[in-house]
């Protein structure tokens, strides 16, 4: 549960809107954050942040489901589990619950670094849940390592996925755009044919 300065989440800012309708229900907390951050972070009141509503979106992920509240409404404590009192904004867990190695990728490693692919590799791995393979690399970004955490962005620029990579910034630089069979023609050697492993891939 979450205590904030106001009944909860708002479809607009109800401090500059007289008709900003209270959302009793989330169900898709990701779409929803993303809405959010695309229009005014006053829609979740003064009392929430993006940070703030990252990690109801984690709890979300994680199984755990929500509820934002006002703190300053007295014995809302007690409400909140009246079933007959609607009280604050109700976000419900995922249907699909991440699991707990998805969920460390995804909420709790700091990426080193990015990766930019083409519209294939981003619908191949969004629908149909495929790894991620160098020929659909366009580009790489920061200087990390072998194993480590990087963010997934498509050719607008944003986020997809994150996951762990098989090869270095370096390595991936050598070998964007090709297909694996001249991986270790360019390399000299082939770890994976995968940039990133779907079992080490999460879509956000």
């Amino acid at each position: 549960m979450v205590l904030s300065d106001v009944e909860g989440v708002y479809d607009k800012d109800p401090q500059a809107y007289a008709d900003a309708q209270l959302i009793p229900l989330i169900t898709a907390a990701k779409g929803l954050r993303q809405t959010i951050e695309g229009q005014s972070l006053s829609i979740v009141g003064t009392g929430e942040s993006r940070p703030s509503w990252a990690r109801r979106e984690e709890a979300a992920a994680a199984g755990i489901p929500t509820v934002i509240a006002s703190g300053l409404q007295s014995g809302i404590l007690g409400k909140v589990f009246e079933e007959e009192t609607v009280v604050g904004t109700l976000i419900l867990a995922e249907a699909t619950r991440l699991t707990s190695r998805k969920h460390w990728i995804a909420y709790n490693l700091k990426p080193a670094g990015e990766i930019v692919v083409d519209q294939g590799a981003h619908d191949a791995v969004v629908r149909k849940g495929k790894s991620l393979l160098p020929s659909g690399l366009k580009e790489v970004r920061g200087g990390f390592g072998v194993g480590e955490c990087v963010r997934c962005l498509d050719s607008d620029g944003r986020e997809f996925a994150r996951g762990l990579v098989n090869y270095s910034a370096q390595e991936l630089n050598q070998i964007k755009g090709l297909h694996t069979s001249r991986i270790e023609k360019m390399l000299g050697y082939k770890a994976y044919e995968e940039i990133i492993h779907r079992d080490d891939l999460v879509v956000l």
